[in-house]
């Protein structure tokens, strides 16, 4: 079985801040897949704020970024088990953060061993 890392991306700053049934949305959602057993990483409490990255390139040429444009952010993460990228798909679909205008990065993990 591959590992996927589901990256949560919200618009705007604004929306990260849950309401109690927001929540719990996502607290059952995250409970259905660790009852799959497919729950790998729930993420931490560590999350980068919008606006704040930097990149160094080889050449040590500083650029905000990664990408200037993009005024969304990352406001979480986790890591799952699914046979294929479709499958993890298929989970990421049923997640509450596109009741609020957000998005889900969905990337094939290496697994350290």
């Amino acid at each position: 079985m591959k590992e996927f890392a589901l990256i949560f991306r919200l618009n705007d700053i604004a929306d990260f801040k849950p309401s109690p049934e927001q929540m719990q949305e996502r607290m059952n959602w995250l409970a259905s897949i660790a009852a799959q057993n497919k729950l790998v990483d729930k993420g931490n409490t560590l999350l980068p704020l919008p606006g704040s990255a930097k990149v160094v390139r080889a050449d040590h040429v500083v650029t905000d970024g990664p990408y200037t444009e993009i005024k969304e952010f990352i406001s979480g993460y986790i890591v799952l088990k699914a046979e294929t990228i479709d499958e993890a798909v298929a989970i990421s679909k049923e997640n509450p953060i596109f009741k609020i205008g957000g998005s889900i990065e969905i990337r094939e993990v290496l697994k350290r061993e």
